[in-house]
């Protein structure tokens, strides 16, 4: 049976392994991203977000059966907060409606091993608040000094993974019969990684970072496979769930530790 998927980030990564992968299998995949997509838009601006919904309602005919929303950055940088998290909700919260026609609805974003290093208690904090000009402001803070800044990555995709978790349950989500989840890559080969993996040296400090004893980093393709599934008819009762492709690294830091 023929799905329509939107999937955000679609023009590079991730987002277009997965994109790629849904249109091989005889979906069909709205996508999006500031440029080469179906519908382009910036997630760091509310206006877009809005539009954002508008625009794939108006090419989906009203209806659609799954969101994957992938579109993330991972810069030491406030754009990164409007992005990871403001963006991620506003795109699987903006879209939800358009669900409601699916005999299947599905959807799934992307947090990420980062989940689980040290992060920004306040930015965090702000972040489930819903608070998008303090957690701006945190941001600008934290920004202005290296080791700080390093921080805003992984609050965002704490407090996504968190938001996914309370929000999963709930009568929008699993009581409307949309199994809501996200997946936690590690290290992945794609433009967004290519600064930090270009040479021996730099591949090696980040396996001491984020180590990755499973056959090492992975490609996108690993990831978008993963992604498919969880947007697929087959996926009837995951819920809530951050699940880590991560070649190892969440039982190596957290070890006997679960959810």
């Amino acid at each position: 049976m023929t799905r329509t998927y939107v999937v955000t980030g679609s023009a590079s990564g991730i987002g277009k392994a997965t994109a790629e992968l849904l249109t091989e299998r005889g979906h069909r995949v709205i996508g999006v991203d500031l440029h080469d997509a179906d519908v382009e838009v910036d997630l760091t601006l509310a206006s877009d977000r809005a539009r954002l919904v508008t625009e794939v309602a108006e090419k989906a005919g009203g209806a659609i059966d799954a969101i994957v929303a992938v579109a993330g950055l991972a810069l030491p940088v406030p754009k990164t907060v409007g992005v990871n998290y403001f963006g991620m909700v506003a795109t699987l919260e903006g879209l939800r409606p358009l669900l409601a026609g699916s005999p299947a609805p599905r959807a799934v974003g992307v947090s990420s091993m980062a989940s689980l290093h040290p992060n920004d208690a306040e930015l965090v904090d702000h972040l489930l608040a819903g608070d998008e000009p303090a957690a701006l402001a945190r941001a600008e803070i934290l920004a202005k000094d290296e080791q700080t800044g390093g921080l805003i990555y992984g609050s965002t995709k704490a407090a996504f993974s968190r938001w996914i978790r309370r929000s999963a349950a709930s009568p929008e989500w699993a009581g409307a019969g949309i199994p809501l989840n996200a997946v936690a890559p590690g290290v992945i080969l794609t433009p967004m990684t290519a600064d930090l993996t270009d040479t021996e040296e730099k591949r090696e400090a980040l396996r001491q970072m984020v180590p990755m004893p499973l056959n090492g980093f992975a490609e996108a393709s690993t990831v978008a496979a993963l992604l498919a599934w969880l947007a697929s008819e087959e996926n009837t009762h995951l819920c809530g769930q951050v699940i880590f492709v991560d070649g190892g690294s969440d039982v190596v830091i957290r070890g006997d530790s679960t959810w």
